[in-house]
């Protein structure tokens, strides 16, 4: 098959173009760059430039439209929150001989949605945590203080969406933390007013638990689990080291409820924190997209690209649940980034937790991890040219981090 991967400079992106290629299918990766990351892999057979989709949906929308035409191109993949919405949108515009192998627009807003998430799950019997709901900027003055009490702090501030649609470009919000009533008004008067509703809950503390699933219709093709090591920032946040591990039948049952009712297709990622109170897992957000650490998956031997491919064709397909487990997988400049991250920067500002390993600690476990069993994700030695080209926009970032501007 003709397959367009957009989001070339995604780790995701290299992931599906690597293991689609090898699979024997046509890739074309496109990015709003004209070199990329999967663009750089030798199973990249062409790749295409498109307008930043970021302050230019209507023209890469464009774009894409006619370049699927023009070069009849069999499956559209994107890979990230923003381009997923802007194809969604005009999923009416891709003519009817390619498919797109994720939900419908509404399907997928309603899971972006953190507040209607919340509501399915409460509804589906599916564990969360306790969560109040700011309406409004307006709302904030009056009702910051009072839901924060009656939650308890630390808490969570969860804008309703991680990204938003201007109309002149996109909004990215992040999950933030509140430790009093002063830091929580404090936050919530810096959001954009678009940003807003926002949710507020109690911080879980515990492991994460991601629940990664290819489905078709709502039925589970193949599941997948892994727990994250390290993170960036150090605190928490993207993966940079992680290990396969079993499906946690609790966790994997809730996402089965979730993606069951929302007549799921394609692709999702189901997070969850396993609570140290009770040790049960509790929903944090369900991503409908594919995911950065995708390669461990891979590795471990679910290959979710193929098989997301392979359902188009084969929906009624064996489902996969079982794969290794013990396999770890690292982001290399990513744990490098998180590395200098704990050194250098004040503990104060990084929001450790309770327990975190101390500066020569972490550094230890750094190099001790450094041994064979240990997969690196970008650099393979069947495909080496995306490790160069990462390599070389680290030390350009660095370089622009170091050097004052001219």
């Amino acid at each position: 098959m003709k397959i367009l991967v957009t989001d070339g400079d995604s780790r995701a992106a290299l992931a599906i173009t690597r293991s689609l290629g090898r699979s024997g299918h046509e890739i074309i990766v496109g990015s709003k760059r004209t070199h990329s990351l999967a663009g750089a892999s030798r199973f990249c057979g062409a790749q295409v430039r498109y307008p930043d989709p970021d302050s230019c949906g209507l023209a890469f929308m464009d774009f894409i439209a006619a370049y699927v035409a023009q070069e009849q191109v069999e499956v559209l993949l994107p890979v990230t929150d923003i381009t997923t919405l802007i194809i969604g949108t005009s999923r009416h515009r891709i003519p009817e001989g390619c498919s797109l192998p994720f939900p419908d627009i509404d399907t997928v807003r309603a899971a972006a949605d953190k507040d209607a998430t919340m509501a399915l799950a409460r509804r589906l019997g599916v564990d969360i945590p306790q969560s109040a709901i700011i309406e409004a900027p307006a709302d904030a003055i009056t009702d910051a203080g009072r839901l924060g009490h009656g939650l308890g702090f630390p808490l969570v501030i969860k804008p309703f969406r991680s990204r938003i649609d201007t109309g002149t470009g996109w909004i990215y919000t992040a999950v933030s933390y509140a430790h009093d009533e002063s830091e929580l008004a404090r936050i919530l008067g810096d959001l954009d007013p678009l940003a807003f509703p926002v949710m507020l809950q109690e911080k879980i503390i515990g492991p994460g638990i991601g629940i990664f699933i290819c489905a078709h219709q709502g039925k589970v093709l193949a599941a997948f689990s892994h727990r994250r090591l390290r993170e960036k920032p150090p605190s928490g946040g993207v993966s940079v080291l992680r290990e396969s591990i079993a499906l946690d039948p609790l966790a994997l049952d809730f996402s089965e409820r979730l993606l069951r009712e929302l007549g799921w297709t394609g692709v999702a990622m189901v997070e969850f924190k396993q609570d140290r109170r009770d040790g049960r897992p509790k929903l944090m957000e369900i991503n409908g997209r594919f995911w950065g650490s995708l390669q461990l998956a891979i590795d471990a031997g679910v290959d979710f690209p193929r098989l997301l491919i392979d359902s188009l064709t084969r929906p009624h397909m064996q489902p996969v649940f079982d794969y290794r487990t013990g396999v770890r997988t690292r982001w290399l400049w990513g744990d490098i980034d998180a590395l200098l991250l704990r050194l250098f920067k004040p503990e104060e500002s990084l929001d450790l937790p309770p327990g975190f390993p101390s500066r020569g600690r972490y550094l230890a476990e750094f190099i001790k991890s450094f041994n064979p069993a240990t997969r690196l994700e970008i650099e393979q030695l069947t495909d080496l040219r995306p490790a160069l080209h990462e390599s070389v926009q680290w030390f350009r970032n660095l370089l622009r981090t170091l050097l004052p501007p001219a």
